[in-house]
Order: structure tokens, then C-alpha cells, then sequence
């Protein structure tokens, strides 16, 4: 458990010594909150966004209509009455699902832009204290895009607060609920593909009937493959490359519809009446209610409209639902209707046999090629969704790549692509049919729904503090609604249903042992970590050799002393002349703005130069392999150390160090917009010349001070003509230019995690088998954080938890 600021009743001298000189960094995070600004996005570059959305967000729901009447309808239409019921059902759920359920609610409730499952369980996360994220502080807090207001203790939401905060239980519950939401987001990037393809391709045999299916799914396949090695090339070129195909394809949907309505019966608008819903589920009974599977695939798709979010904008998103993609699709159906009402025989492949003649080939290629980019939103979704789950401790960690340098949260997971078209090519050429595949995509579906009405209607409570009556009128429409559908798919789980479910599990297994690893590790470490009073009886050198050069020793810990460095001083002979204890963290926020990324503050006496780093990200932050995180590091290292040499000379006293952020601003000794030394103290006289290349720091006499930095960076040779920079700053400076010169080595522990010998059989299988095996195939964490491997040193150990 991590110590707090105040002292307590029996605590000792040491304990107290160990307050005093490695304190948290509370103040350090207060001086930095507020700095980011967030930015309004141009209307050009919102229109941009809507039309490319057409091609990542809402590909799966504009190829709905290939294959909802055919599902729904698969004994065949007994009556022009049981059609209208069915029509009056489809207009009403993409009414209330997409359009005012995600549209129009869900999509306010985006974390900072990002959306999907775990931006929900983020805001929850900052609203109470889920003791299922690792690493939290309270400065934590102070960040600009943390967004938290305080709630009172008597209010609904404090009440819900306190609600959710008694019992462990119920955070572990939440969690395990979050993760089986995202299971099932993993689990219709594997269906999606599979059942739009093929419903896309099988429209070829209505031109021809003696083709054979093998021929069919031989097809698909091929399609299957292209689509998924396209991923590599980001979001942002196949958005643009797909979504003029979705835009056309929907205008053909939309045209095509309002034809079959005008030709065939104008009577189909009396679906507008819910009074044919209710006469159709009432008359048909349990094979009404046993149909609206079928119903529900009309909504297939819809999660992506808020797990893609991210991708784009939630505005362009909305603007592109509201406009375009939700008139065209009540077209489509309502003309498809239409057609049925006058040939009910053709129920099976209705949307091809519903298109003129004279269109159909131009249709058939747009709806093959609108069927491969339906799987786009999914496979997106998935990525996505991933990446957050990965940054807050829920999955193990995988290669993500930035496939756009303006907007990072388009992005590409190979392993999970390679993954997603694998298992999506073994449903596709198991089951050959999408009568069974939709089966299965409608129970993935429906749950995930499930998932996001729960936790908006907790963020509903915590976060907005809406209006009791509203939450429940909300949570009552959303999960009755859903819940009758949830019911109606349990008749099919025999019939393909059992596959959404069996991926669920097995993720679902991988994502909680790895989440409980990561806890008790984390846990482990904080219980384990090393007396600063065992650090200080050392003496300045550590009861070692100081080499020259910087020691970058990684650690989940951000106070305190972590067991490596013991156990690495314990076993070697030397450690380096500067050592920088670096925390890397993920917060439950979508991203952490680069100047108030890192916190700096010294542990113990200045001759032992040891410094602490916490290095804060959001879920959707990620290094970058251009990202110079190293010099970055040493730069804010050195503001630290400026600014708290003048505030001791200021003040003259030998306290502890203040708690300083070195933040990247004019009058610093760096600038964010250039990479030398450059400061004005008081009234310095600023002398700057012109130089080409940089490449170390020199001292003159106490009149002219020139500072240059290390690493042969070009820019501004900078020179100071003033007594007042004292001669100890500039050694200090000078210490780290040239330790930094002489070489940064990066110190990270090898950790194999055991259960403890008492434990039960579940906990060591959990362990000591499943959590290990992620471990061994997983990436490790100098990948991930891009550690030249000449400068990586693993330090060995062994936690028993």
C-alpha cells in the first residue's frame, strides 16, 4: 500500500525519514494542471472526417440490408401483416438503438474523443477509486484531461460512488464485465467479415443458380484474406479509399428503395405505426418472438459507431449517421418491403431480386466491395479497443502501430489482424452458410449493447449526475429493449450461437489471468519496495563504484525504492554516477498533453544523485519509434535540476528539495520548440550567435558561461555574460551533459511471477501456467518502449504472490 503524506500514530523515525526524502509528487503535479488547451477541429476538417467515417464506421451497417428479411424470414412470409410487423420492428430498433441510443447519448459520454467500452470504464475509473488500475495518485488528478468535478457525499452519485468503493467484489464484477464486452467487440471482428463477404458474394447465384457454393466460399475466402492484408496501410488511406465506395453504395441503397416503394405499394409507410409491431409479436407468438434474431441483425454494426470514435471525431460521426447512412437504410428496408408485399416467394436473397435488372451488375460489385469494407469497422473497433485494454493492464502486450502522424488514434495491431483473419476464414469455410454465422454475430452483437447500456448508466449516475428519474427511464427502455432481444438468441445458440461465446471465453480467460498477474505483481512490488534508510546508510557511492553515465532503472513504482535496485547493487560491483528511477504509467484518460507528461524530483541527499521520473500516458498515447524519449527525459531531468538549484540558492536553506515539474517554457534552459540550452535568469544579458553543430557543454570564467548540449544537436549557440549563474549549477549540468555522453544504460527487471506454494489449484494454474505462458509469447516491455537492445541490462528475479 502506498504511504500517504501524513503521519501515523506508532509509525518510527525511519519511516518518517523515508517521508522526507523521497516524497510523492503532489506539488509537482499542481503546478502543471491546466496547461493544455483543447483544440476545435476546422468544418472542413469535420466534413473530411464525416465522409471518411462512411467507410470505417459504417460499413457493416449499410450492408445490413443484404441479409435481414432473408434471416428473419427463414420459414418463409405467411402475410402481408406479419411483413409490416416485421418492417414496423426494423424501423423502430435502428430508431432507438443507433439514432438515440448511440448517437445521440452514448457518444457524449466519448472520453476526451475516444469511445468503445473501456473510455466508459475510464470515466468510471476517475470518478471512483477502482482499485483495478495500478499506480493511481491523486495527482494524478490534476491533469487536464482527467475532467473529474467533486461529488458530495449525500448526492445520488456520491452515493453511487461509495456504493461501488465498499466492496471489492463489485469493482472485480465491473471489471470482469468490461472484458466481456470487449471480448465480444474481438468476437465481431471475426464474424463481421465472414458473414459480409459471404452474404455479398452469394448474390451471384441469383444470376446464376447451378453455380456452387464451394465455388461461393472459395470466393469469399480470397476476399477474406485481401481485406486483412490491407490493414497494414492504416485507417486513414483505406478510409479514404473505401469510403467513396460506401457513399456510393448507400445512395444506390437509398434510390433503389424509394423505386420498389413507388413501383410496388406505398402502403409500406403504415409500419410507422408500432401498432404492427405489437400485433406481429402478439399473433406469432414464440415464432415471432424466436425472428427477432433476424430483426437485430438491421443493427449489426452499431457498436462501431462509438468504439470508432476515436478514429475520427464524435461530431463527423454524428453528422454522417444523421444526414446520410440512417435515411438511406429506412429507405432500403421500407423498399424492400415494398417488393416483398407483391412477391413474398422471393423472401430469400430479397435485396438482390428487388434491384432492377438493369442496375444489377453495377450493384452486385458495389455490394461486394461495401461487404469488405463492413468488416472494416469491426476490425477497427477491434484495434481500438485492444489498445486501451493493453494500456490499462487488461491484455497482453502486443505490437501497435501509429498509421497516421496527424491523428494518433488510427492505428494497426498485426498480431491481432493476423489473429482476426485466421479464425474469421475458419468460421467462413466451417459453416459455408450465413444463416448459422449470423446466429452467432447476433449474440456477440446484442451483448456487447448490453455491456454499454450498464456502464452509461453508471456514468449517468457518477458522471453527469443526471436526473434519477432519466437514468432509469433510460436503463429501463435500453435494457428491456435488449434483454428481448438478448432472449430471442438463445433459441439459436445450438444453431452457430455457441461460437461468439466460445471466443469470449477463451479471450476472456486471457484478459483476466493477465490483468490479475499484472495486479499482484504491481502489489508485490509496493509491498517489497527498499527503506530509503537502507539507501542513505550506504553513503553517496552506495557502497559501490560510481562509473560514469546515466542508469535509466524502470519500475512499476512511483514511491519508493524498487526491489531491483537492490538486488542489482547486491550483485554488482559498480553502478552509474547518475541514476534515474523511471515510472511508466497508464491513467485511466484517453491521453496525457506532452507538457505534463513527466514528473522529476530528487531522492536523498544532491551527492547521491538519484532522481525519480514518472512518465504519465493515456490509453490512446504510445511511444513512437521516432519519439526521442531518452533526450526528453534528460532535458526535463536537467529543467529539474535549474530550477531547484535556483530555489535553494533563493532560499539559503539546507531543507529537502522543493517539489519542482520541469515544464517546457520560455525562460527555461530548454524549449520544447528547440533542442539547446537557452535561459534568462533575472537580468541576464542574452548573446546569441550563430553555430552549426553543437556537441558539448564547456565552462568559461564566472563574467561568460556558454552552455551547450550534448548529442550534437543543432540549433543556437547560446552564451551568458552574467555572475549570476553560479558555478555549482553549471557543474551539475555539465555532470549530466557528460554522463549522458558517456552513455545511458537501461535497467529493467526480469520478473517470473509464482504463485505462492499454499496456494489453491486455481490461483497456481492462473499463474503459474496461463500468466506465465502470456508472458513467454508476449512482447517484452523494451519493445514495447522501443530500448535499443545494445543499451538494455535485465535484471533477474522471482516474485512469489
Amino acid at each position: 500500500m502506498e504511504v500517504s503524506d501524513v503521519s501515523e500514530p506508532g509509525m518510527g523515525r525511519m519511516w518518517k525519514l523515508n517521508q522526507r526524502i523521497d516524497q510523492p509528487m503532489d506539488d509537482e503535479a499542481g503546478r502543471i494542471a491546466g496547461i493544455e488547451t483543447r483544440k476545435e477541429i476546422p468544418f472542413r476538417v469535420l466534413l473530411r472526417f464525416a465522409f471518411q467515417s462512411l467507410g470505417i464506421v459504417y460499413g457493416d451497417l449499410a450492408t445490413s440490408p443484404l441479409y435481414v428479411f432473408h434471416s428473419t424470414f427463414s420459414g418463409g412470409i405467411e402475410g402481408d401483416g406479419d411483413l409490416l410487423g416485421v418492417l414496423s420492428l426494423i424501423i423502430y430498433t435502428l430508431t432507438l438503438i443507433p439514432l438515440i441510443k448511440y448517437t445521440f447519448i452514448v457518444m457524449r459520454a466519448n472520453d476526451n474523443g475516444e469511445g468503445g467500452t473501456f473510455a466508459l470504464y475510464s470515466l468510471i475509473c476517475r470518478y471512483a477509486n477502482i482499485n483495478t488500475i495500478p499506480n493511481q495518485h491523486p495527482t494524478d488528478q490534476e491533469l487536464t484531461t482527467y475532467s473529474r468535478q467533486t461529488l458530495e457525499q449525500s448526492s445520488l452519485a456520491g452515493k453511487t460512488k461509495e456504493w461501488l468503493e465498499a466492496k471489492d467484489h463489485r469493482q472485480n464484477l465491473l471489471v470482469i464485465f468490461v472484458l466481456i464486452g470487449t471480448c465480444m467487440v474481438i468476437g465481431d471482428g471475426i464474424l463481421t467479415p465472414a458473414i459480409s463477404v459471404l452474404s455479398s458474394v452469394g448474390g451471384i447465384k441469383v444470376i446464376y443458380p447451378s453455380i456452387s457454393n464451394d465455388w461461393v466460399v472459395g470466393i469469399a475466402l480470397g476476399i477474406l484474406v485481401g481485406l486483412f492484408s490491407l490493414q497494414r496501410f492504416g485507417t486513414n488511406k483505406v478510409g479514404w479509399f473505401f469510403a467513396p465506395a460506401v457513399f456510393v453504395w448507400l445512395l444506390f441503397i437509398g434510390c433503389i428503395g424509394v423505386y420498389n416503394i413507388v413501383k410496388h405499394d406505398l402502403s409500406v409507410f403504415r409500419a410507422f405505426s408500432p401498432h404492427y409491431a405489437i400485433h406481429y409479436l402478439l399473433n406469432r407468438k414464440r415464432d415471432g418472438w424466436a425472428s427477432l434474431g433476424g430483426v437485430m441483425l438491421c443493427i449489426t454494426g452499431t457498436e462501431a459507431l462509438y468504439a470508432d470514435v476515436g478514429h475520427f471525431s464524435p461530431l463527423s460521426v454524428q453528422i454522417a449517421f444523421t444526414v446520410l447512412v440512417f435515411p438511406c437504410l429506412l429507405s432500403t428496408y421500407m423498399g424492400q418491403a415494398a417488393f416483398l408485399m407483391k412477391y413474398p416467394e422471393k423472401v430469400d436473397g430479397a435485396f438482390y431480386k428487388s434491384t432492377p435488372e438493369s442496375v444489377f451488375w453495377p450493384i452486385f460489385v458495389v455490394a461486394t466491395v461495401a461487404s469488405i469494407i463492413a468488416s472494416q469497422a469491426t476490425i477497427s473497433a477491434t484495434f481500438s479497443i485492444i489498445k486501451q485494454s493493453v494500456a490499462l493492464g487488461c491484455f497482453p502486450r502486443v505490437k501497435i502501430v501509429h498509421t497516421s502522424q496527424k491523428f494518433s488514434g488510427q492505428i494497426y495491431i498485426p498480431e491481432i489482424n493476423w489473429i482476426l483473419m485466421v479464425l474469421s476464414i475458419v468460421i467462413t469455410a466451417s459453416f459455408r452458410r450465413t444463416t448459422q454465422i449470423g446466429n452467432a454475430y447476433g449474440i456477440a452483437v446484442i451483448i456487447v449493447m448490453l455491456v454499454s447500456t450498464v456502464l452509461m448508466t453508471i456514468v449517468m449516475l457518477l458522471v453527469w449526475r443526471t436526473n434519477a428519474i432519466l437514468v432509469m427511464l433510460f436503463a429501463a427502455i435500453f435494457i428491456s429493449v435488449e434483454l428481448t432481444y438478448f432472449s430471442s438468441m438463445l433459441f439459436k445458440v445450438d444453431q452457430g450461437g455457441w461460437v461468439p461465446l466460445a471466443i469470449a471465453f477463451v479471450f476472456l480467460i486471457v484478459m483476466y489471468a493477465w490483468h490479475y498477474g499484472t495486479l499482484k505483481r504491481d502489489q508485490f512490488e509496493k509491498q517489497n519496495k527498499v527503506s530509503m534508510g537502507w539507501i542513505l546508510g550506504l553513503g553517496p557511492s552506495l557502497g559501490l563504484v560510481r562509473v560514469p553515465g546515466i542508469g535509466l532503472v524502470y519500475t512499476e513504482l512511483t514511491h519508493g525504492v524498487p526491489s531491483i535496485f537492490s538486488h542489482f547493487i547486491t550483485h554488482l560491483p559498480a553502478i552509474h554516477s547518475v541514476v534515474l528511477f523511471v515510472c511508466i504509467k497508464y491513467l485511466p484518460v484517453n491521453t496525457v498533453p506532452q507538457e505534463e507528461r513527466f514528473l522529476i524530483r530528487r531522492i536523498g541527499p544532491k551527492d547521491f544523485c538519484m532522481y525519480r521520473c514518472v512518465v504519465r500516458y493515456g490509453y490512446k498515447d504510445l511511444h513512437k519509434r521516432d519519439e526521442k524519449f531518452e533526450d526528453n527525459l534528460i532535458k526535463h531531468l536537467a529543467h529539474y535540476i535549474e530550477e531547484i538549484s535556483l530555489m535553494e540558492n533563493h532560499s539559503q536553506s539546507d531543507e529537502d528539495s522543493p517539489l519542482i515539474v520541469p515544464q517546457m517554457r520560455p525562460g527555461s534552459f530548454y524549449s520544447p520548440s528547440n533542442d539547446f540550452p537557452q535561459t534568462i535568469l533575472h537580468n541576464t544579458e542574452l548573446e546569441v550567435e550563430s553555430t552549426l553543430e553543437l556537441s558539448n557543454c564547456s565552462l568559461t570564467n564566472e563574467e561568460s558561461v556558454e552552455l551547450v548540449s550534448p548529442h550534437n544537436w543543432r540549433g543556437t549557440h547560446v552564451r551568458f555574460s552574467s555572475p549570476i549563474i553560479n558555478r555549482e549549477l553549471q557543474e551539475d549540468l555539465q555532470f549530466l551533459f557528460e554522463a549522458q555522453k558517456l552513455g545511458v544504460v537501461h535497467i529493467m527487471g526480469d520478473v517470473i511471477v509464482r504463485a505462492k506454494r499454499e496456494s489453491n489449484l486455481l490461483k497456481k494454474f492462473a499463474v503459474d501456467y496461463i500468466y506465465a505462458f502470456l508472458r513467454r509469447i508476449c512482447r517484452e516491455n523494451s519493445a514495447i518502449l522501443n530500448i535499443p537492445h545494445e543499451s538494455l541490462f535485465n535484471v533477474g528475479q522471482v516474485y512469489y504472490i
